[in-house]
């Protein structure tokens, strides 16, 4: 089972952050040969693994950079807010070790953080997460 460890010196503060890429789901890809057009580099990003959140997010600069359409709308609630209207698209996330898949994730801009993405349960539900506050530092395993 691939799996990485990071240590962040406050990780209370930060939580756990990680970094990672965001790329063209393969159907975006496959169409994009199909039609001779450039595929565009995935975009790095700084990734939050949210426990709270039930969707994968990521950031509207980022949607901009990969030229993502829309595949669909979903209605969320946040901390402050219920049926807030979101745009979803079809990518690729992908984490520094290499591990990563497709996921229909969310836009939405993550105000006041220096944060590009969130990494959600519908992630999560495929992977074994350490939490270690104690020293400071958590494990992700696919």
């Amino acid at each position: 089972m691939p799996s990485f460890t990071t240590q962040l010196p406050d990780l209370q503060a930060t939580g756990p952050l990680v970094e990672m890429h965001v790329g063209l789901a393969n159907e975006a890809v496959e169409a994009l040969k199909k039609n001779g057009t450039a595929i565009p580099n995935p975009v790095s990003a700084t990734a939050l693994i949210d426990t709270g959140a039930t969707a994968s997010v990521i950031h509207p600069d980022i949607v901009k950079q990969l030229g993502l359409k829309p595949v669909g709308v979903a209605n969320v609630c946040t901390a402050s807010a219920d049926n807030v209207k979101c745009l979803q698209y079809a990518v690729l996330l992908m984490f520094a070790n290499g591990v990563g898949g497709p996921v229909i994730a969310l836009e939405a801009p993550l105000k006041g953080q220096q944060i590009q993405c969130l990494i959600g349960r519908d992630v999560l539900s495929h992977a074994v997460m350490i939490y270690n506050g104690y020293m400071k530092q958590f494990t992700l395993s696919f």
